[in-house]
Order: structure tokens, then C-alpha cells, then sequence
């Protein structure tokens, strides 16, 4: 039937379907290794798996500093462990004692890639390097960037680096929390708490002091980087026209103006509150006062209690006065070792008394406490706007003597050393791939050739893990499964709603049916002839008289059908009239047709009460 899907249809697209779904499949499935495991044996023999072989980054462009860990001799040529103490903290751990090493990641994605990995837990950590040459603000953007793995997740602490000021006599064995830095950049978590931190040091054009200046907060959500054990790319860009952007795996998570978006304002304002200055005493900060001329009315007693007992109330019929509320329980056993002259005379532990369960009450009975309502409490005065009322008083405002405008802060300190000045309470923390470069571009080809392949061969090993991650990790080397995959849900769906919602098709209306000389249903049945012929039998008429009656009858029928043949045909063209041109014709009866129908139906009335009537009154006349 049109509009409808043959049944052959349907098994073809399930087919389809079934096929769709095992190539999807078998593109993946190419790219797993399989393991079998030996019945019998105590450890399941894995073949080894080749991993693609990771080569270090190079960089592009100028650079200021650039590292990617080859080994743990090239780390110690280039990095100093820091030998301080840090201040205001508890001898035993004051030292910067937390190790480092240069180590590949425990779940190695890519073979012959090494990493500094921060070693202990609850220690104090501090490592820096030299840059290169010192990195000068100097109308170039600041681009720095690293990796963070945090192997073992995160509970309490940090993965940020600070960028230390380059100023005479900086000393990298002596490096602590007290070393001054240009920038601090990086993440940090402790409980629930994360934070990405960009604080600089702003440097006080007019006394020569250094304040901190911090970042608002990021809009993302940076749960996932302290808890999915990957490798996150962290990216900070200091622009020359004071603008800033923090990056996470390529993606913004904050950005702003260093001379707005950032806490305390890099600028001090222009007046402040003057110090000296003190409220008048005469000045009145009440703005309603009690009315001075009110008193307090005649009738007012302050003395009346607020509850007094019903007046009304009456004793329950029942009450047991002489019955406690509570008894000692009769069951009840002094324990084995209760002493008297430890413990007390021992006393059975009370319960509510048996004979009350039925009565209103039990014990003294006193009437129940109702408010008083000639209770007013203590007269008030009402309360009337103050005349003498002036405000909320404010120190007046003076020139801040403090003030400066600064419109480029930009223009930081110069740096020259990088460092990590860490506590942490969870060890292997992975730190890889520094650079710090005045073009953007550079730092996007160094992440190309390093981050990118390691998350995505880190992305690989993760999407084996499930099936649902496995077939989007196909579809992400090969895009045309995309298409696949919609076709392998389109087809189901289309047969659930073929089987589960069947469309219903719009039931044509009925044609007028064609008089033929075949009987219908709204026909009358025409008696037999031998019937017909029986019927003036038995009113005693001989059969002369019966074809006389049967030939008047027939021309009163035949005058009565041409009548009703007119009104049909009148009937039949308002239908055409509404109906489509091609059913005109097979719902017009032609002429021939209804004298066919109206010769049954005379035969048919012949016997009829009506019809022996109409003969009487023919015979009358």
C-alpha cells in the first residue's frame, strides 16, 4: 500500500543497520591490541604493547627558556635545589628537603618521555633555573607555558611557578617563599577548593614598594584537572596593552585588563577618608525619635502579667488526685552489681502510672494558664521623625596622599629564573615541557609537537577503557564513522515508530453506490414471483382479478418511480457537485438502471397492506 514500508523493507534496513554497526566496530577494533589470557597460569601473559616513541619539542621561534627533561644529569646542570629554610614554621619541616627526580609517567603513553616529578609527600619543595636571557617587558607579549600531570590525583596542594624577579644578587640555593617574583601562575587546590593563580608583584612608583595583585577567579571548572591523571597544558599571556589570558589545554578559563580585573587595583584612588577627621558631637544620626509630648494613658497598667489562670475552667470528671503520674516500675530488678555505698541507695526506674491511662489525669490538679487580656506590657512613647536627624556621618575626603597612576603595568619587573616552591600532600606530581617565548605562535608549535601528542595517545588508552569511550575515540581518528553511527541509530528508531506508532491513512469518503441490477444492502428484497401470485389465493380473488390489480398497481408504481426518479437525479447531481470529477460517473445511475430497481421493488409492495388498500379504493371508484 503507498505510504507504507513493506515488511522486505524493514528487514533490509535492520540488516543495514547490523552492518553498519559491525563496521563502526571492526574500524576500532584495528587499533586495539588484544591480550590473551593462559587458563591455568596465575598471571595472565600480556603481550608487550608498542608505544609510538616520543620525541622532545623544538622550538620555533625566540625563546627565553625552554625545557623538556631528557634526562636527570641535563636536569642537574640546569636546575638548583634550593638549600633555604622557610620562615615561621616548625623546624622539622622548615627545610626545603622534598625530592625531585626525572622519571617517565607511571602510565606511560608514549615511550622515552620524562618528566621532573615532585616525590614526596608533605614536604617543602623548591627547585629553580636561569632563563636564558632575562625576559624584559619590553612591548612583546609574556607567553609561558608548562604541563601538570597530577599522577595520583590531588588532596591539598599546588603545581604553580613563579617567575623570579631579575635583581643583583639573585641566589637560587637560597631560593623561598621570600624571594621576590614577578609573576605566580599555575594551579592550586586544597579540599574542594581549586584555583588557577595569575598574582604579579606591582612595583609602587612612589615609595619603591611591591604589592600582589591577583586575577579574578576562572569561570571553569577545574576539578577534572587535579582528578582525570592526565597531562593539562597551562598557558599564561601578558599582553603589552595590559590585557591577559589563562589558558587551559588551549582553552580560555579567564581573561581581563590588568588595570581593572585584578584585586586590589593596580591604581589608588584619587581622595580617601581623611584620618583626622571626627563626628561633632552634636550631630544626630537618629532618624526617628520618641515622641517628647506622648504620655501614657490612665488605663495602662505595665503590672498586669501576661498569663493568668482561666477563670473558667473546671476540674475533669475522673481525675485522680491521689494517683502520681509516674510510679517506680514494679518489674524492675536492682542489677547484680549496684553497691549501696558506691552507687546509692539503688531506686527503681520510673514509669507513667497504669491508672491514668484511663483517666483524664492524675495528681493535683491545677486550672490551665490563658492570656491575659488586660495585658498591655510596658509603655512606649511612639516614634516620631527626628528634626534634629542629619545623616550618617562620614569622614570628609582629602587628596590621597598615596596616589599614582600607573596606565601601562604591564611594564613589570624584568625576569630572570623560573622556579617551583611547592608543599604538597600528594607526591608524583609531573611537571614537563617549559617554555617561556614572546610569540604565541611559538608556544602553540611547541604544544603541537609535545602536549598534543601526548594527550592524545593518553586519550587512546583511556577510551579503551569503555565501549561507548571506544567508539568515539574511532569515530575522532576517523570522522566518516560519524555518519555510520547516525545511521545506526536513525534505522532502530525509524522501525519503533513503524511498528509502535502505525500512521493511519485518511479514510476516503464514501462514494455513492451505483444502482445496478445487482441487490444491495438498502435494497428491498423482492418476494418470489410464486409468493406474489399466492398472496390474492388466499383473500379468496380469482386470477383474473389478481393480474388486474398487478397491472394497476404496476402503473401507479411506474407514475411514483418516475417521481422518485427525478428526485434522485436531483439528489445525485448536488453530490457530483461536491465529489471529485472522477467518481461523477460511477455514482450517476443511468435510466435503465432504476426502472431495473423499480420493478422488484413494485413486485415487492404488491403484497403489501398498502398496496391491496390502493387496489380497494381503485375498485371503489
Amino acid at each position: 500500500m503507498p505510504g507504507k514500508v513493506s515488511n522486505k523493507m524493514l528487514l533490509r534496513l535492520s540488516l543495514v543497520a547490523l552492518l553498519l554497526l559491525q563496521l563502526g566496530w571492526s574500524a576500532h577494533a584495528q587499533d586495539e591490541e588484544t591480550i590473551e589470557v593462559e587458563e591455568g597460569t596465575e598471571e595472565a601473559e600480556q603481550p608487550e604493547e608498542v608505544k609510538p616513541l616520543y620525541s622532545p619539542p623544538t622550538a620555533t621561534g625566540e625563546t627565553f627558556f625552554t625545557d623538556h627533561f631528557t634526562s636527570e644529569e641535563s636536569f642537574k646542570q640546569k636546575w638548583v635545589l634550593s638549600e633555604a629554610k622557610k620562615e615561621g614554621v616548625a623546624e622539622d619541616i622548615a627545610k626545603y628537603d622534598g625530592k625531585w627526580a626525572v622519571e617517565e609517567p607511571e602510565e606511560q603513553a608514549m615511550s622515552g618521555d620524562l618528566g621532573l616529578v615532585l616525590k614526596s609527600r608533605a614536604k617543602h619543595h623548591a627547585v629553580a633555573a636561569k632563563l636564558d636571557k632575562p625576559f624584559k617587558f619590553d612591548g612583546k607579549p609574556l607567553v609561558v607555558q608548562y604541563e601538570v600531570r597530577f599522577q595520583k590525583g590531588m588532596e591539598c596542594g599546588g603545581a604553580y611557578i613563579k617567575l623570579l624577579s631579575d635583581v643583583p644578587g639573585l641566589d637560587l640555593k637560597n631560593f623561598q617563599d621570600k624571594t621576590g617574583y614577578t609573576i605566580m601562575f599555575g594551579p592550586d587546590k586544597c579540599g574542594v577548593d581549586t584555583k588557577l593563580h595569575f598574582i604579579f608583584r606591582h612595583k609602587n612608583p612612589n615609595n619603591g614598594t611591591y604589592e600582589e595583585k591577583h586575577a579574578k577567579k576562572p569561570t571553569m571548572d577545574l576539578v577534572n584537572v587535579f582528578t582525570d591523571k592526565q597531562t593539562h597544558l597551562f598557558t599564561l599571556i601578558v599582553n603589552p596593552d595590559n590585557s591577559f589570558e589563562l589558558l587551559v589545554d588551549q582553552t580560555l578559563v579567564n581573561s581581563g585588563s590588568l588595570l581593572h580585573d585584578v584585586s586590589p587595583p593596580v591604581n589608588p584612588p584619587q581622595e580617601i577618608e581623611d584620618p583626622d577627621d571626627s563626628k561633632p558631637e552634636d550631630w544626630d544620626e537618629r532618624e526617628k525619635i520618641p515622641d517628647p509630648d506622648a504620655t501614657k494613658p490612665e488605663d495602662w497598667n505595665e503590672d498586669a502579667p501576661r498569663k493568668i489562670v482561666d477563670p473558667d475552667a473546671t476540674k475533669p470528671s475522673g481525675w485522680l488526685d491521689d494517683e502520681e503520674e509516674f510510679v517506680p516500675d514494679p518489674n524492675a530488678v536492682k542489677p547484680e552489681d549496684w553497691d549501696d555505698e558506691m552507687d546509692g541507695e539503688w531506686e527503681a526506674p520510673q514509669i507513667e502510672n497504669p491508672k491514668c491511662e484511663a483517666a483524664p489525669g492524675c495528681g493535683e490538679w491545677s486550672p490551665p494558664m490563658i492570656d491575659n487580656p488586660e495585658y498591655k506590657g510596658k509603655w512606649k512613647a511612639p516614634m516620631i521623625a527626628n528634626p534634629n536627624y542629619k545623616g550618617i556621618w562620614k569622614p570628609r575626603m582629602i587628596p590621597n596622599p598615596e596616589y599614582f597612576e600607573d596606565l601601562s603595568p604591564y611594564a613589570m619587573t624584568p625576569i630572570g629564573a623560573i622556579g617551583l616552591e611547592l608543599w604538597s600532600m600528594t607526591e608524583d606530581v609531573l611537571f614537563d615541557n617549559f617554555i617561556i617565548t614572546n610569540e604565541k605562535t611559538v608556544a602553540d608549535d611547541w604544544a603541537k609537537a609535545s602536549w598534543k601528542l601526548k594527550s592524545h595517545e593518553e586519550a587512546r588508552e583511556k577510551a579503551a577503557q569503555s565501549f561507548i569511550e571506544s567508539v568515539v575515540f574511532a569515530a575522532y581518528e576517523r570522522p566518516w564513522l560519524w555518519v555510520v553511527y547516525i545511521m545506526v541509530v536513525a534505522i532502530p528508531v525509524i522501525l519503533f515508530i513503524h511498528f509502535c506508532c502505525p500512521a493511519t491513512m485518511p479514510k476516503k469518503k464514501a462514494a455513492h453506490p451505483k444502482k445496478t441490477d445487482a441487490i444491495s444492502p438498502d435494497d428491498k428484497v423482492p418476494k418470489k414471483k410464486a409468493d406474489l401470485n399466492a398472496k390474492p389465493a388466499e383473500l379468496g380473488q380469482g386470477d383474473a382479478m389478481a393480474e388486474e390489480d398487478q397491472e394497476e398497481a404496476a402503473a401507479d408504481e411506474e407514475a411514483e418511480g418516475e417521481a422518485g426518479e427525478e428526485e434522485e437525479e436531483a439528489e445525485e447531481k448536488g453530490e457530483e457537485q461536491e465529489a471529485p470529477e472522477e467518481d461523477q460517473e460511477e455514482r450517476k445511475p443511468s435510466k435503465a438502471d432504476l426502472e431495473a430497481t423499480e420493478q422488484p421493488e413494485a413486485l415487492a409492495e404488491e403484497g403489501s397492506p398498502r398496496t391491496s388498500a390502493r387496489k380497494r379504493k381503485v375498485r371503489k371508484d
